[in-house]
């Protein structure tokens, strides 16, 4: 008796093993519609299949950042894979970067929402699934986004890194210096407050504990560890930082000397690796 094969079947066994349509097709008909048996047949017909790949890692890849053209929204698209020879490859690049302009001319908001946008009748999940079983790597897709009254995009390093910025109001002159000061120094929030507490916590119970190793008794560590956080602050929050262009100001002042009302509400920064 001959089991249908339905295409939700096919789909379902592309996503798991990244192997091409047709040849999922064929296994889930060699073997009856049994899932696991179409696997196994795959791999015994020399497929790769994804399955396989699931321990490896996907440490290299391509970020693109983009916004829309009205400057209220940014999407990052990381398209990540095993290789930097891959990475580096103009196909691949072109791919990802196909991605992203169906990320920002669809409005995604979620990786989930991302592999249903069709580019040229395909979903993405399906593209990738294809490019998958034609690399022979694994494939990652990771969407972040911001929306304010104005977000700027800069993409560093060859495809390495993208950063989007987020503004109270208009900052096309100080967008890219202020993107650019996000990727060189990788703040951890926009300023002291969006800092999460259990952050400073941790931080302070390591600036205590290094203190008393020092030999200095309780009640000074206690002191100390004032000046410490107050430091890791300024190092990791992007308003206290000295601005990469001009150390003699911080980002904030850089701020205020363009517009005193300007105002960085959120960031993202997506590297590879």
């Amino acid at each position: 008796m001959s089991v249908t094969i339905t295409a939700a079947d096919i789909n379902k066994l592309r996503q798991s093993t990244g192997a091409g349509m047709l040849d999922c097709r064929k296994a889930l008909t060699e073997s009856n519609g049994d899932f696991e048996a179409a696997i196994d047949w795959l791999r015994k017909q020399g497929q790769k299949v994804a399955a396989k790949r699931s321990d490896r890692e996907a440490k290299e890849g391509v970020v693109i950042a983009k916004t829309t053209a009205d400057n209220t929204a940014g999407i990052v698209v990381c398209v990540s894979c095993e290789t930097d020879f891959v990475s580096k490859n103009a196909e691949f690049v072109a791919f990802a970067q196909s991605i992203a302009d169906a990320a920002v001319a669809n409005n995604v908001k979620s990786v989930d929402e991302l592999n249903e946008v069709a580019i040229n009748g395909s979903k993405v999940a399906e593209l990738i699934n294809d490019k998958l079983a034609a690399i022979g790597e694994k494939i990652a897709l990771r969407v972040e986004r911001v929306d304010a009254p104005y977000v700027a995009s800069y993409i560093h390093g060859a495809n390495r890194m993208g950063v989007l910025v987020g503004f109270s109001k208009n900052a096309a002159e100080a967008g890219r210096d202020v993107a650019m000061q996000i990727a060189a120094m990788n703040p951890l929030a926009v300023d002291e407050s969006a800092v999460a507490p259990e952050t400073i916590a941790r931080e302070r119970e390591i600036a205590i504990e290094q203190i008393k190793a020092e030999g200095k008794p309780a009640e000074m560590a206690e002191k100390i560890a004032v000046g410490k956080i107050n430091r890791f602050l300024k190092d990791n929050t992007l308003m206290a930082q000295p601005f990469v262009k001009d150390n003699a100001k911080s980002v904030a002042d850089y701020l205020k000397s363009v517009d005193a009302e300007l105002k960085v509400t959120e960031f993202k920064r997506v590297a590879v690796g």
